[in-house]
């Protein structure tokens, strides 16, 4: 059973939506035990944004990468404006994770935008939302981790 880190931007009601969509999806995969959401571990013992509340929301969210079997990042950005490239808090985990050698899952919910090409070649899988690939992600094999890999444009 794998424990998934969910990387993804949560700073409006769309990235919310997509997070949620993206951990029903998990909560139903019969190959995940847990999944750590970051938003839903905010530390509190700190005022938020004060450099103690920084460097334990890091270490945190660093933490759990390091102990993730997986990191399923969502790459949609701001996808209901014009730029849908990952933030950056999610790049950076994505590049974590590859260089901790934890695999990488990638789910983009608009595939009408390129592929960072440091993205493409990171990832293990790769699943389109758009295409209604979620119920793939709910059946992959977290155990096996097989290469399902992006044929899409770069950037």
């Amino acid at each position: 059973m794998a424990k998934i880190y969910l990387a993804a931007p949560f700073f409006s009601d769309g990235q919310h939506e997509r997070i949620n969509q993206v951990k029903e999806a998990l909560e139903t995969n019969k190959t995940v035990s847990s999944i750590f959401v970051p938003e839903e571990h905010s530390y509190e013992h700190a005022e938020f944004g004060s450099l103690e509340w920084q460097k334990a929301t890091f270490t945190l969210d660093i933490n759990n990468i390091y102990t993730a079997d997986a990191v399923v990042a969502i790459i949609d950005y701001k996808k209901e404006e014009s730029d849908n490239e990952a933030d950056s808090g999610t790049a950076f985990e994505i590049g974590l994770a590859f260089g901790t050698n934890t695999p990488v899952i990638i789910v983009q919910f608009d595939a009408e935008k390129e592929l960072n090409l440091m993205i493409s070649q990171a990832l293990t899988a790769y699943f389109d939302a758009s295409k209604g690939e979620l119920s793939d992600l709910a059946n992959y094999n977290f155990n096996e981790l097989m290469p399902k890999l992006a044929n899409r444009p770069v950037i």
